[in-house]
């Protein structure tokens, strides 16, 4: 698997959680897996990790020049099959290895994304590169997508429906906590995740200072580091809520599940995402989402009135929704309930499952309809190139 970062890079992110269980996974199966990924500072360039192999070279944007010869070694040696990674740019090991099998897999497109990351003339050459370039180049090839949402944006550039395969996220099975995490006492907003801009962690910071005073003692807890961590506080100090603003930064998952479990509810206010994993692990605990409909799978991950609530693209009607559930504790826990019981459907298991079934249909092995309501496993002995993703995926500094 080529992918741009791996668990321990500091930029590491839901995606690369996603892709490290994956790999996980398929070893456990029989299969022999590498991660192939950028280095940062302090990384070792090859170590082996629960039974994956991780080869990391090459900068943040140089990674994919040295991709290109790792991708003709691993070709001249015979591997089996090769996952492209797209996280904006895809690795086009279609191109360097044209006679290995390679299967995309696509979190989420960065539409939104690039100009809020890039100076125009860049985020123009991104988008060109994603919507036009790769669809072309891949479109031959099967696709992973982690939601109807992303499948339906694949569809939308050219790659056909029957190409595209949608495997969710998983959950783990001990994170899901069968006792009621919605506290007794003042009320708490979570926000989780890599603080970049497209989290627009803001939006969430501006909600609670309008609600604040209906609602004495109201807190924001932060959990997650990257690099917009310094204009984020300077934001909460600028609108006058660093006084009811916890910034915890990067934690460890013992730590993000107790403060997890104090939240009243969770705010999502990302410009965009593939499938929303950190509604996910609230959900685990019985915690409610408020999302914008607009944000890509999120609309997936959140059933609008039923596991949470999802807004048009308006910080009034976030604000609105975040406190109507924070006014309404029956309503809450309804939400919570359902939260966690349809979490419990999206484990793991399910997740690697499906993802062999499509790499194994690739090969022309036995490849059942996906069930991903089936936590089977399935062992089949194949030789894949991949990259490992961290599970510790807070953090960006």
């Amino acid at each position: 698997m080529l992918n741009r970062r791996d668990s321990r890079n500091p930029e590491g992110g839901g995606s690369e959680i996603y892709l490290e269980r994956v790999a996980e996974g398929l070893v456990a199966r029989g299969h022999t897996v590498t991660v192939f990924c950028s280095a940062y500072d302090g990384s070792i360039e090859s170590d082996t990790i629960e039974g994956v192999r991780y080869i990391r070279r090459g900068s943040k944007l140089g990674v994919h020049r040295e991709a290109i010869r790792e991708v003709r070694s691993h070709a001249r040696a015979g591997v089996d099959i090769i996952v492209d990674v797209q996280n904006g740019i895809p690795f086009f090991s279609r191109l360097i290895a044209p006679r290995t099998p390679s299967v995309v897999l696509v979190h989420h497109l960065h539409r939104e994304q690039w100009p809020v990351v890039y100076e125009p003339a860049r985020a123009r050459l991104g988008w060109i590169i994603e919507s036009q370039v790769s669809p072309r180049v891949y479109r031959n090839r099967r696709h992973i997508a982690v939601s109807a949402h992303t499948r339906d944006e694949l569809s939308s550039l050219g790659i056909a429906l029957h190409r595209i395969d949608v495997v969710p996220n998983g959950v783990d099975s001990s994170e899901i906590n069968h006792t009621s995490a919605i506290p007794a006492g003042a009320p708490r907003i979570a926000v989780l995740g890599r603080l970049v801009p497209h989290k627009r962690v803001e939006h969430a910071l501006l909600a609670a200072g309008a609600l604040r005073e209906s609602f004495p003692g109201l807190h924001v807890d932060v959990i997650g580091d990257g690099w917009w961590a310094d204009q984020l506080h300077t934001f909460a100090t600028e609108n006058a809520v660093a006084d009811i603003t916890t910034f915890h930064g990067f934690v460890t998952d013992s730590r993000k599940q107790e403060i997890l479990a104090e939240a009243t509810v969770l705010a999502m206010p990302s410009l965009k995402e593939g499938w929303g994993q950190v509604v996910m692990e609230a959900a685990a605990l019985g915690i409610p989402a408020v999302g914008y409909r607009s944000a890509g799978g999120i609309a997936d991950s959140i059933q609008d009135g039923q596991t949470g609530v999802l807004v048009d693209d308006s910080l009034d009607a976030f604000t609105a929704a975040l406190g109507k559930l924070l006014a309404e504790p029956t309503t809450r826990k309804t939400l919570g309930s359902t939260a966690r019981q349809r979490c419990a459907q999206f484990g793991w298991e399910a997740t690697v499952t499906g993802f062999e079934r499509v790499l194994l249909s690739v090969l022309g092995k036995s490849a059942p309809p996906i069930d991903l309501t089936d936590n089977s496993a399935r062992s089949s002995q194949v030789d894949i190139t991949t990259r490992r993703e961290s599970r510790h995926n807070y953090k960006e500094r």
